[in-house]
């Protein structure tokens, strides 16, 4: 019985690799790690596991085609482990595209417009902390001003510039 079941594997494996091979080729995006997959799931089907089996080819077929999805799967994490602990000069470069580019400089150019009308005291209190990154304490002390006093100042402004913003950005 035992000889019997090799046989039928020997005979699917001679009748229907080329197939199962450009199967998970389509799968896979390379022959050789197709073959590789045809190979891991001939090495999976056991004399016992096509027994009863009336399509035995549709069973391997489902075969290939979970080892292959699982070895894609496989090397996207793998990639994506890879890349993530990767040192930053190392990582792909992020490139805007132009459009990004021209919403951000409209976005930049009415911020600056905005930040025109604000008063000098609290126009510079706003670019210290926002694009300098002075801490409340450190504005304080260089306007002599009180840390309350510059917070006030700042989260008055931020709440003012971001209405103006929302309906110019809309």
């Amino acid at each position: 019985m035992g000889m019997e079941n090799d046989d039928m594997r020997s005979g699917l494996y001679a009748t229907h690799r080329t197939a199962l091979v450009a199967y998970a080729a389509s799968l896979m995006g390379s022959r050789e790690e197709a073959e590789e997959v045809v190979q891991d799931a001939f090495s999976k089907l056991s004399p016992d596991s096509i027994k009863g089996i009336d399509t035995p080819i549709a069973y391997l077929r489902r075969i290939v085609r979970n080892l292959a999805l699982n070895r894609r799967r496989r090397q996207k994490y793998e990639l994506a482990q890879a890349t993530e602990q990767a040192p930053d000069w190392m990582q792909p470069l992020r490139v805007s595209t132009p459009e990004q580019d021209a919403v951000f400089n409209d976005q930049v150019r009415l911020i600056a417009q905005e930040l025109t009308q604000f008063p000098h005291q609290t126009r510079l209190i706003i670019e210290m902390h926002r694009f300098d990154g002075y801490t409340l304490e450190e504005i304080a002390n260089h306007l002599g001003l009180s840390v309350t006093t510059v917070h006030r100042i700042l989260t008055n402004a931020m709440g003012h510039l971001t209405k103006r913003l929302a309906s110019r950005l809309t």
